[in-house]
C-alpha cells in the first residue's frame, strides 16, 4: 500500500549537489571578486597591511590611468587580431585533419596520430628556441605574424574535433555519398553543423590560450606598438613604483572577454566533454 502523499518526503527544487557545488564555485570566484574589487580602490588601500578587504569608496583612478594611456587600444586591438585568426584557422584547420583521422585511412595514419599527440607532451621551454629560429628565418620577428603563424593549428584541436566526429553515426554520410556529395561537401553540410559543441569548445579554448598568453609574446615582440594586452600590462609595473590599482584595472578589462565568450558557450562546452568520451 502506497504512502499518502502527504507523507511523502519533500523533494528539493535543485540538485543535491548543488550542495556541494555552489560552496565550491564561490571558493573558485573569490580571486575574481577580489580582482573587482581591487580595481576600483586606491594604491594606498591596495598596498596597506593588513589588507582592505572591502574598498573605502569607488575609486576609478586606475581605469582611468589605463583607458587614457595612448596604447591601450592598440594592446586590446592587437591581442583580439591574434586571438581571432587563430580561432578561425583552427576551426578550419582542425576540422579538416580531425575529420582526415576519423573517417579516412591511409598509410601511416595511426602513427602521425601518436606522433601528433606526442607533441602535446612536450613542454613549450623546449620549442620555444627553434620556433624563434623558424620565425627570424621568415622575417616575422617582432610582427603579429609571430604570434599568429605557431598557433594556426594545434594537435589539441585536431584531436578533439577526432573524438567528436567519431561519435557521430557514419549512415549520416554514406547516405550523402549515395546522393553523389564529395567528402568535402559532405563535411561542411552534414558533419560540420552537428559538430557544433565541439566547434564551440575548440573556439573557447583557443580563444582563452591566445589571449592569456604571455611568455611567446615576451619572446617574439619587441616594440611596444606590437605589443598584446598581456605583454602591454607588464609595463605598468616599474623597478621601483607599481600602480596596482592600473594593474587590477587592466585586469579587470583583460578578463571580460575571456568570461562572456565562455558564459556564451558554457552549455555547448559542456556537451561536447560528455560527447567526446563516448567513443574512442
Amino acid at each position: 500500500m502506497t504512502e499518502p502523499s502527504a507523507r511523502r518526503r519533500p523533494r528539493l527544487p535543485f540538485s543535491p549537489w548543488h550542495l556541494l557545488l555552489a560552496p565550491l564555485a564561490l571558493l573558485f570566484a573569490v580571486p575574481l571578486i577580489w580582482l573587482g574589487l581591487s580595481s576600483v580602490m586606491s594604491d594606498a588601500e591596495i598596498n596597506r597591511f593588513p589588507p582592505a578587504l572591502w574598498p573605502s569608496g569607488i575609486h576609478l583612478g586606475g581605469y582611468r590611468f589605463v583607458l587614457g594611456n595612448a596604447m591601450f587600444p592598440r594592446w586590446f586591438a592587437n591581442s583580439l587580431i591574434v586571438s581571432a585568426v587563430a580561432v578561425v584557422s583552427n576551426l578550419l584547420l582542425g576540422t579538416l585533419g580531425g575529420y582526415a583521422f576519423a573517417r579516412m585511412r591511409f598509410g601511416g595514419s595511426r602513427v602521425l596520430l601518436v606522433l601528433m599527440l606526442a607533441t602535446m607532451a612536450i613542454p613549450f621551454q623546449l620549442t620555444m628556441i627553434p620556433t624563434f629560429l623558424v620565425m627570424r628565418k621568415l622575417g616575422l620577428v617582432d610582427t603579429l605574424g609571430a604570434l599568429i603563424v605557431p598557433s594556426l593549428v594545434t594537435p589539441f584541436a585536431v584531436f578533439l574535433l577526432r573524438q567528436f566526429f567519431l561519435s557521430l553515426p557514419r549512415e549520416l554520410e554514406e547516405a550523402a555519398w549515395i546522393d553523389g556529395c564529395s567528402r568535402l561537401r559532405v563535411l561542411f553540410q552534414i558533419v560540420v553543423p552537428l559538430s557544433r559543441p565541439a566547434l564551440s569548445t575548440v573556439a573557447v579554448l583557443t580563444f582563452l590560450t591566445t589571449w592569456n598568453d604571455l611568455s611567446w609574446p615576451l619572446i617574439a615582440l619587441n616594440h611596444d606598438a606590437n605589443y598584446t594586452l598581456q605583454l602591454g600590462l607588464t609595463t605598468f609595473r616599474g623597478q621601483h613604483h607599481t600602480q596596482w590599482s592600473a594593474v587590477m584595472a587592466g585586469n579587470v578589462i583583460t578578463v571580460l572577454p575571456v568570461l562572456l565568450a565562455f558564459l556564451a558557450a558554457q552549455k555547448t562546452f559542456v556537451r561536447s566533454i560528455t560527447s567526446t568520451g563516448l567513443k574512442g
